[in-house]
């Protein structure tokens, strides 16, 4: 059974401005996939820091999460997190690895875990005069679970709204403190 859910119109919400509707949606091979064009305060290396800042990414999210291990190797950064969703029994393992995009950027695939399909891409580029970012994200996630992937999307959606609010708030934390 498709139910639909819904999408966030183009324009401010929850203060973070979106450029292109926030858009999730189950995803036809199985799990769930989000989309978003938004704009953000700060050139794309004030985005670059926050999103690179692995030890950090519990802080960007309401959902609790722990980073067991970060490994960094070639370029490459390996990250160990367990996630603790309302959704789901106890703790999910998500071992990813990511690397920084030529021309900004972030590219997140799945090594191992409790999840089927994860991947994530931040893709950045300087917007205006320079002082803000212009972010493509595309997100990609299937768990291992029996919760149906419609009920995913309806918590992924409300939950990458505070995301990408949280986002927000660190980029312009970290440039007012550099003026």
């Amino acid at each position: 059974m498709t139910v639909p859910v819904g999408s966030v119109m183009a324009g401010e919400v929850g203060s973070t401005h979106l450029l292109r509707a926030l858009v999730v949606q189950p995803d036809p091979d199985g799990g769930v996939r989000a989309t978003a064009t938004l704009l953000f305060p700060g050139s794309p290396a004030v985005l670059q820091s926050i999103l690179s800042e692995y030890r950090k990414w519990p802080e960007l999210f309401e959902t609790r999460m722990r980073v067991a291990q970060v490994e960094e190797r070639d370029g490459r950064v390996l990250t160990d997190i367990y996630i603790s969703h309302a959704l789901l029994p106890g703790e999910q393992r998500l071992l990813c690895e990511s690397q920084a995009l030529p021309g900004g950027g972030l590219i997140t695939h799945l090594k191992g875990g409790d999840f089927t399909r994860y991947h994530r891409e931040w893709r950045l580029q300087p917007a205006g005069d320079g002082t803000q970012t212009r972010a493509e994200f595309d997100l990609l996630v299937e768990v291992k679970t029996l919760v149906p992937d419609w009920l995913v999307a309806v918590a992924m959606e409300r939950e990458l709204n505070t995301h990408f609010r949280l986002v927000r708030e660190r980029a312009l934390d970290r440039i007012t403190k550099e003026r």
